[in-house]
């Protein structure tokens, strides 16, 4: 287990089959920013914690200047590099999640969250939703996948 349970829960809930492909629609059709998705998923699901969408506005606020500046760009790299040098593309892959890992570490801090019990999917579920205004399929069944189902 790492400093970070956030980071240490995104990279098993990410891990799940279905999930990569639903946050992926949600961050292309929407402009979802998956790392706080999966903030909202967290404390939802590992914190017992219902997000307001102030909340979510402070926290977001404080990662925002790094997606801007550093996660983006490297994701344009790395999808630009797919096509045109597989190692290359294999090194920005790697430093784009490393810039993501750095964005959930300071998500992390300037959450103030800590596991505890009583968290639920419905809690996940409505955090999420203040991220995804009117709904989305793709949010739907991330939903479904965080219930196991």
């Amino acid at each position: 287990m790492s400093a970070n349970p956030f980071w240490d829960f995104s990279l098993a809930v990410y891990g799940r089959p279905g999930v990569p492909a639903c946050c992926l629609a949600l961050q292309d059709r929407r402009g979802v920013d998956v790392n706080v998705l999966l903030f909202a998923a967290w404390a939802g699901l590992e914190c017992g914690v219902r997000l307001s969408a102030d909340d979510l506005a402070r926290i977001d606020g404080a990662v925002c200047g790094w997606r801007e500046e550093m996660v983006r760009p490297l994701r344009v790299l790395r999808r630009r590099a797919k096509l045109e040098d597989d190692a290359l593309y294999r090194r920005m892959k790697a430093a784009e999640l490393e810039a993501e890992r750095v964005q959930q570490d300071r998500l992390f801090a300037a959450g103030g969250l800590t596991p505890q019990p009583g968290g639920s999917v419905e809690l996940a579920a409505a955090n999420m939703a203040l991220l995804v205004p009117g709904g989305d399929p793709a949010l739907d069944e991330l939903v479904g996948l965080l219930r196991g189902g």
